[in-house]
C-alpha cells in the first residue's frame, strides 16, 4: 500500500473531522473511504461519458465503472443516459 500525503482547506478539514465522529473511525480511514467512495463515482459518470459520446461500446463502459452489465443498465436507466443516438439509428435503418 502507498502512502499519499496532501494539504486541504480549514473547511474540509472540518467536513472531515465531522465525517470521523459520524462514522466512527481513525482519519487514515475515513481519508482512505472517502477517496475510495470518490474514485468509485468518477469512474462511473467517465464510463456514462465515454458511453454516450460513442467512444466506448456499451460492455466497456461498464467494465470502466467497475460494474456487471446489469448494474450498468440500471445505472445507465437511472441517470437517463442516452447511448445510442439518432443518427446511428438512421444508419442501420438504411
Amino acid at each position: 500500500m502507498s502512502i499519499i500525503s496532501t494539504r486541504i482547506p480549514e473547511e474540509l478539514e472540518e467536513d472531515l473531522k465531522r465525517f470521523i465522529e459520524e462514522e466512527n473511525i481513525e482519519k487514515s480511514g475515513a481519508v482512505r473511504k472517502l477517496l475510495i467512495s470518490g474514485l468509485e463515482e468518477w469512474k462511473k459518470k467517465r464510463a456514462l461519458q465515454l458511453l454516450s459520446e460513442g467512444y466506448v461500446s456499451y460492455s466497456r463502459a461498464a467494465e470502466i465503472a467497475g460494474m456487471d452489465i446489469w448494474e450498468f443498465s440500471e445505472l445507465v436507466k437511472r441517470t437517463k443516459t442516452v447511448w445510442v443516438s439518432d443518427e446511428w439509428i438512421e444508419e442501420d435503418l438504411e
